[in-house]
């Protein structure tokens, strides 16, 4: 089944760096776009960073700069990766991997994991 499996949150100081991951499986991931979300308390899942199957990302203003998201399509599963450094306060949030595809015939997949708390705090 599909299974997307989040992990390396925690907690961290301003300024620090933190590297989560994310290991997707049960379809064929490579085809789809991966992306982080993330969801601080009291306010909207907001997407982080996007990365396509061909490698394209794109960065939501507030972390550009700061951090990378990369892939790795492997033969049945695909890992998602985001580096973040200079890590801020309001960088706190629960962080989501997500994997999303839309066919030409109109479907769409929509998928995601568990979700993985960060915490920026002295």
């Amino acid at each position: 089944q599909v299974q997307l499996v989040e992990s390396g949150g925690g907690l961290v100081q301003p300024g620090g760096s933190l590297r989560l991951s994310c290991a997707a499986s049960g379809s064929i991931f490579s085809i789809y776009t991966m992306g982080w979300y993330r969801q601080a308390p009291g306010k909207q899942r907001e997407l982080v960073a996007a990365i396509a199957s061909g490698g394209s990302t794109n960065y939501a203003d507030a972390v550009k700069g700061r951090f990378t998201t990369s892939r790795e399509n492997a033969k049945n599963t695909v890992y998602l990766y985001l580096q973040m450094h200079s890590l801020k306060p309001e960088d706190t949030a629960v962080y989501y991997c997500n994997a999303y595809r839309a066919t030409t015939a109109g479907y769409e997949y929509d998928y995601w994991g568990q979700g993985t708390q960060v915490t920026v705090s002295s």
